[in-house]
Parts: structure tokens; sequence; C-alpha cells
């Protein structure tokens, strides 16, 4: 499988350049750039020009923005609709393959129809303006109780009904564990439907308290990581892509090069073990 890095792992202790730097020295494949923060900060000193060299004469490559975040069911959707504009261009002039979007996360409580109505809605707005730059859109799952869509069930079940084939999933394995996704649904699925696979392991607390500084290395928690990789490559998935995602306060007070030294070493252990097993 290629290597791929998400820049929340060292989200406190680096930044664009220097993830490039340290991934490429440590043979990642891609890369998944965030926009919120990491791409805009990379922008006041340097400029789009800069970062597309660097791709071109370079090993690591962008395969993701990451992420709109929150767009569905939200009153401004003029607005949303305009930011991912933006992450379209931005992801065809670097050559990214896909936007990864992030469902709303709210203490209000919506019924599940008017939550899928509402994703359907953007999401096949999303694709008609992705397709047009060749871009594909990748939905993103949060496996905690306030997130509108937090299990791998009721994500398939959004992009099952779009049907399109600009339109996927981001399988991070800890959101799958975090709010106890249905393991028996998932071997019935449809991999191709996978754009992304995040991987990443977890402290062992209950079904709904999880939340992101509870990640750690892959191999050092207790998700099954073995039967998750050889589950999703047995029904279809053809990125052939692993990125690691870590939020782990503790990392973020590491030098980042010994985060991403790390991150690498404890992914191929995990994805070796689940080949040999």
């Amino acid at each position: 499988m290629k290597l791929c890095y998400n820049q929340a792992t060292t989200l406190e202790n680096s930044n664009l350049a220097k993830d490039l730097e340290y991934c490429e020295k440590h043979g990642y494949d891609y890369i998944e750039i965030r926009t919120m923060d990491k791409l805009p900060e990379y922008l006041r000193d340097h400029s789009m020009e800069e970062l597309q060299d660097y791709f071109q004469n370079h090993h690591i490559k962008p395969i993701a923005l990451n992420a709109l975040v929150y767009f569905n069911n939200r009153e401004d959707e003029e607005q949303v609709i305009e930011e991912f504009k933006t992450m379209v261009d931005n992801a065809n002039e670097l050559g990214a393959a896909y936007v990864v979007v992030v469902p709303l996360v709210t203490d209000q409580a919506l019924l599940k129809e008017d939550i899928k109505v509402s994703a359907v809605s953007m999401l096949n707005q999303f694709a008609d303006i992705a397709e047009a730059q060749d871009v594909k859109v990748a939905l993103e799952f949060v496996g905690h109780p306030e997130c509108t869509i937090n299990t791998f069930e009721q994500a398939y079940d959004i992009i099952d009904t779009v049907d399109r084939k600009s339109v996927g999933l981001v399988f991070d394995c800890f959101h799958f564990h975090a709010m106890n996704s249905d393991f028996e649904f998932l071997k019935k699925a449809d991999g191709e439907k996978i754009f992304i696979l995040h991987i990443d392991d977890t402290e062992d607390y209950p079904v709904g308290v999880l939340r992101d500084e509870h990640r750690v290395w892959p191999g050092e928690g207790v998700i099954d990581l073995e039967k998750l990789l050889q589950t999703v490559k047995e029904i279809g998935y053809k990125e052939d892509l692993v990125s690691v995602e870590l939020f782990r306060p503790e990392y973020y007070q590491m030098p980042a090069e010994e985060v991403i030294r790390t991150a690498k070493e404890t992914t191929l252990k995990s994805i070796a073990a689940s080949i040999h097993s």
C-alpha cells in the first residue's frame, strides 16, 4: 500500500513546509493538506506556484485537501458552496484527487432523515462542481455523538443515495471503532465507494466517550486494525493507500520529524500484520 500523511498528526508542532520536508525524507508517497490552517499559513510566505513546483520536483504528492468542515444542515449554504468551489480550484491546481468534507457537529437534536436530506443535497451540489475539474468528494463520518453523521452505515447510506462515482467515503479506523459501527454492514459494502483510508488506533474507552485526543500510534491501541484492513481490501478498496492521522496531544510535544518517522514505522507494522495474518 502507498503511505500518506495527514497533517493533523503534527497539528501543533509543525507547518506545511516542514511536513513536506520530513515526509519526503522518510519516504511518504502522499500528503493530505489541511486547508483550515496549514495551507493558509503556508501561503502567507509562499505562493501556490511554489507549492506546485515542490510537488512537481519531489516524490511526495498531494492526495486530498482536508477539509470543508460542517457542510450539512446549515443556513448559510451559499457560503459553504463558495468555500467548496475554492477548495476544488486549489485541488485542481495542486493535482489533489479529493476534497474531504466533514459533517456538522452540533448539540442540537436533528432527525436522521433531515440530516440525510441535507447531506444528499449538498453532496450533489459539490459533485456538480467537482466533476467539472476532475476532482472527487470524500465524506468523512466522525465517530462521536455530537456529529450528525457518525457511523459507517449512516454515511454509506448517504453516499449510496447520492450514487455518483465522484462521491465516496473517508474510512477512518478510529471513527469506525468510536461509535461501534456495524462490522457486518462493512463486510457487505462496496469498497470502491471508499476513497481514502485513515489508519490510527485508540485507548480503550466506551462507545460515545472517545475523542480525537485519545488516538495513539497504529498497533498500540485496542482497534483490530488487521481485521479492518483485511476486510476493506476484501470488499474492493481500490486506492491502495493508507493515511496516518493522529491528534495525540503528547505527540505535539515531540519533534515533528520524530512524529513523522514513528507514524510511518507503526503504520507499516500494522499493514504488514494485516497482510501476513
